[in-house]
């Protein structure tokens, strides 16, 4: 995968390009998992063990995975503290927390529409 660089064209922005950076990070980001930790670590620094509590049915390796793009996007700060065994805590940046904004308006959308997509999913199925 060649990783796109931003080279300050409108292209870079646009979503519906193939081509664009803002499409790579939105791919990314805008997955469950990925949502569900910025959201998770909305409420304050937890470590790795915390954060898998916190979302379940998480495996280790998609959280060691979603947690590495996080932090190479700059929406997680990663602190290793010196200690034996070393302890690795993680805290959303101020993009994380502007990005946890945006979480929290789709978990109120799907709070409010929950009931008619459920009503909306079984006349389909019917």
């Amino acid at each position: 995968m060649v990783t796109k660089h931003f080279t300050g064209s409108p292209e870079d922005a646009d979503l519906r390009r193939v081509d664009s950076l803002a499409r790579e990070i939105f791919s990314d980001v805008a997955n469950k998992w990925a949502l569900l930790i910025i959201e998770a670590l909305g409420d304050g620094t937890l470590r790795f063990s915390a954060l898998r509590d916190e979302v379940e049915g998480i495996s280790h390796k998609m959280l060691t995975q979603n947690l590495r793009m996080l932090v190479r996007y700059g929406l997680v700060d990663r602190t290793v503290h010196p200690t034996v065994p070393p302890r690795v805590e993680y805290t959303l940046t101020e993009p994380g927390r502007a990005l946890r904004a945006t979480v929290d308006g789709m978990c109120g959308w799907t709070h409010r529409y929950l009931g008619h997509i459920e009503a909306s999913r079984n006349r389909f199925d019917a």
